[in-house]
């Protein structure tokens, strides 16, 4: 099984599909289904029907969809493009999330 990198509030680019290019932040990880929600991308029409007792009026609705994380990748600001991540352990012990290529951390961007 392959461990998903992403974490809620990360910023990430889509690589892949009708929004490709754009960035946004995480908003929710589904690692059972390897899918992210990100912020204003892959947005699909629900449509909703009116339902009294909840006081739901109908209609129909946009809302974000959930993504496969293949097509996300991690942005770097640095870098200014998405990125593969790297791990590292400082002296402390801590672990860190670096860029590969500039070695910039990606911790609470």
């Amino acid at each position: 099984m392959v461990k998903i990198t992403l974490k809620k509030n990360d910023v990430v680019i889509v690589i892949n599909g009708k929004d490709k290019g754009k960035t946004g932040k995480v908003l929710k990880v589904i690692p059972e289904k390897k899918r992210a929600i990100v912020e204003k991308i892959n947005f699909v029409k629900e449509f909703l029907r009116p339902d009294r007792s909840k006081n739901i009026q109908g209609g129909i609705v946009e809302r974000e969809a959930p993504m496969h994380v293949s097509n996300l990748m991690l942005y770097c600001s640095e870098c200014a493009r998405g990125v593969r991540v790297k791990n590292q352990i400082l002296e402390d012990g801590s672990k860190i999330r670096s860029c590969s290529k500039c070695e910039a951390n990606l911790e609470k961007q």
